[in-house]
């Protein structure tokens, strides 16, 4: 007889011990397919983890491009303000400057702060100078004409800057460009 166990025996200790073991093949038929079940449940349960892992990360990123991008509407339809509070400062003739002194201060102080609100959400100039290369991803090209000492592809005239919304186009500088020199 064998002793009082707490744990049951294994199929080699019975066997060991004489006892008759009658394998009945239903049984094992159900202890396999829970064992199938039990696999397929496994492996539905990791895909369940990997797809809610993928959304977590895929809302982050979501979340974050509307942070940084969200308001890039909004900061396009300021461009033009930007552009004729520049070309008001620019405009002004020296003789003028004397007589509109205090109009003239509040637009540069009213330009300096639009272009501090600008930095403090991520928009950064685009400033091409006359000479540079023309780049594709960075300027418009709006004409293009034969200039004398210049190289085909510089920069010749700049008509708007451009700006950066973090690391994206958010328009683009619209400068002239030099095409080869007519001969």
């Amino acid at each position: 007889m064998s002793e009082e166990r707490d744990e049951p025996m294994s199929l080699d200790e019975l066997a060991a011990e004489g006892d008759e073991i009658d394998f009945d093949a239903q049984a094992f038929e159900e202890v396999e397919a829970l064992k199938a079940e039990r696999d397929e449940m496994r492996d539905k349960f990791m895909r369940a983890l990997a797809d809610a892992e993928n959304m977590r990360k895929r809302s982050e990123r979501d979340r974050r491009e509307a942070e940084n991008y969200g308001g890039s509407k909004l900061a396009r339809d300021l461009l033009p303000v930007y552009d004729n509070m520049r070309r008001a400062l620019q405009s002004s003739a020296d003789a003028e400057k004397d007589a509109n002194a205090a109009l003239l201060e509040g637009v540069e102080l009213t330009m300096k702060e639009l272009i501090s609100v600008f930095k403090k959400h991520g928009i950064d100039p685009i400033v091409p100078e006359v000479g540079d290369k023309f780049d594709p991803q960075l300027h418009q090209a709006m004409f293009e004409a034969p200039v004398p000492s210049t190289k085909a592809g510089e920069i010749i005239q700049v008509m708007t800057e451009g700006f950066m919304l973090h690391d994206r186009l958010l328009r683009p500088a619209q400068v002239g460009v030099s095409s080869t020199p007519a001969s």
